[in-house]
């Protein structure tokens, strides 16, 4: 599963833990990574979103953010450093989304 640590480009986070899943929050308390015992979650945008539904099948709609993520299943089709572009497009929106607010 990713390393968050190992993650370039994002700042400032929180973890809770909620059960068997983890949960990375924003500074304000938004959460923008979900990371479960086999699949982690992410916000994207919907045309994102899409496409790598489309093209993926270990990508799938969010549980936890809904139509604004995508579940991912890390089984290699993904490569580490698009997992890893993902989740900092997540927390870039994250944050941008509470300032727009």
């Amino acid at each position: 599963m990713v390393n968050l640590a190992e993650v370039t480009g994002i700042g400032e986070y929180t973890e809770e833990k909620r059960g068997e899943d983890l949960l990375y929050k924003v500074p304000d308390g938004k959460v923008f990574l979900v990371v479960r015992p086999k699949t982690l979650e992410v916000r994207c945008d919907q045309k994102l979103s899409r496409v790598l539904k489309e093209d993926y099948e270990t990508v799938m709609e969010s549980r936890y953010f809904g139509r604004g993520g995508i579940e991912i299943v890390p089984s290699g089709q993904l490569e580490e450093n698009e997992i890893q572009d993902l989740i900092r497009l997540s927390y870039n929106l994250t944050k941008e989304e509470k300032q727009d607010a």
